[in-house]
C-alpha cells in the first residue's frame, strides 16, 4: 500500500535525511587507501549511536539475504553492485567504493547512496559510469513531479543509462520510505513514461539507479548479501530519498 505523507510528517522526515546525509560525508572522507570496510562500518556506527539513530540494516534479514546483515552501512567494491556485506579488505588506489547507508532518526527513515573512485588512480570507465548514474538520479528525481505517472521516473533513468550505452537489471530498483525502509511503490529504472502510478504530493520514495560497465546480470556472493555483476565488470550505485510536494521533488538527503 502506498502512504502519502502530510507536509508536517516530510518536515519530520527531514533530521533523518539530514543525518544520512552527515554519515555518507563522513565515511566518504574516511575511505582513503589503505582503510579497512570494517573501520567505515564502525565509524557509521558511532555515528549512529552518538546521534541517538537507529540502524535499518544490521538487523534486516529480507527473503534474498542468507542471515540477519549484521552492519550498519553497504560498502561494494568494484564488481560489488548492490548490498556489499563489510568484511576485512583494505581499500586500494583505483577502487570503485559505492557506500549505502538507511537510518531511522525519531521513527522516519532515510536511504541514500554514493559511488566514487578511491585515491588518485580513477579511470575513465569509472568515472563515465558514475557519472551516468548521477545523471540518471537527477533525471529520475526531476521527473518525481505532481501529474506524473512512476513510469516516468522509470524512463527517465532508463533512458540515461541506455542511452550511455549500459544495460538495465530490473531485480532492484528504488522504493517507498516512510516508517520503515521498504515500502510501496517499486520504482524501477526502466519503464515506460505515462505508466504505473499517479505521482502525488506526500509520495515520499528512494529513487536509486545502479549499473554496471559489461553487464545487467547480477551473481550473490558467497556471504550470501553481496551482489556482484556476473562478468567481474565494475558498479557504481547512486540514491536520494525524495519527497514530492505541491512545488515539486524536495530532495531529503541531499548533500553538501
Amino acid at each position: 500500500m502506498i502512504e502519502l505523507r502530510t507536509p508536517d510528517e516530510i518536515e519530520r522526515m527531514r533530521p533523518a535525511g539530514a543525518f544520512v546525509a552527515r554519515v555518507l560525508e563522513a565515511t566518504r572522507a574516511a575511505a582513503r587507501p589503505g582503510v579497512d570496510l570494517l573501520e567505515i562500518d564502525a565509524l557509521a556506527h558511532r555515528m549512529i549511536r552518538e546521534a541517538g539513530a537507529e540502524s535499518c540494516y544490521v538487523d534486516y534479514h529480507p527473503s534474498f539475504g542468507a542471515s540477519p546483515f549484521g552492519k550498519v552501512i553497504c560498502t561494494s567494491v568494484n564488481d560489488a553492485a548492490l548490498h556489499g556485506l563489510p568484511h576485512r579488505y583494505r581499500l586500494r588506489d583505483g577502487d570503485l567504493l559505492s557506500l549505502d547507508f538507511a537510518a531511522s532518526v525519531d521513527g522516519w527513515v532515510a536511504d541514500s547512496a554514493v559511488s566514487f573512485v578511491v585515491g588518485e588512480q580513477a579511470s575513465p570507465e569509472d568515472l563515465r559510469l558514475i557519472e551516468t548514474c548521477e545523471v540518471a538520479l537527477d533525471a529520475g528525481i526531476a521527473a518525481l513531479r505532481p501529474g506524473a505517472k512512476l513510469g516516468d521516473v522509470s524512463a527517465a533513468i532508463g533512458q540515461v543509462a541506455r542511452g550511455a550505452g549500459y544495460g538495465v537489471n530490473l531485480q532492484f530498483g528504488g522504493h517507498g520510505v516512510g516508517r520503515t525502509m521498504h515500502g510501496d511503490p517499486h520504482v524501477p529504472n526502466d519503464g515506460r513514461a505515462g505508466r504505473g502510478w499517479p505521482v502525488r504530493p506526500g509520495l515520499v520514495v528512494a529513487i536509486e539507479p545502479w549499473l554496471m560497465r559489461g553487464t545487467d546480470e547480477i551473481v550473490t556472493d558467497a556471504d550470501g548479501w553481496t551482489l556482484r555483476s556476473v562478468d567481474g565488470s565494475r558498479a557504481a550505485h547512486v540514491e536520494h530519498t525524495v519527497a514530492v510536494t505541491e512545488d515539486g521533488p524536495l530532495v531529503l538527503t541531499a548533500r553538501g
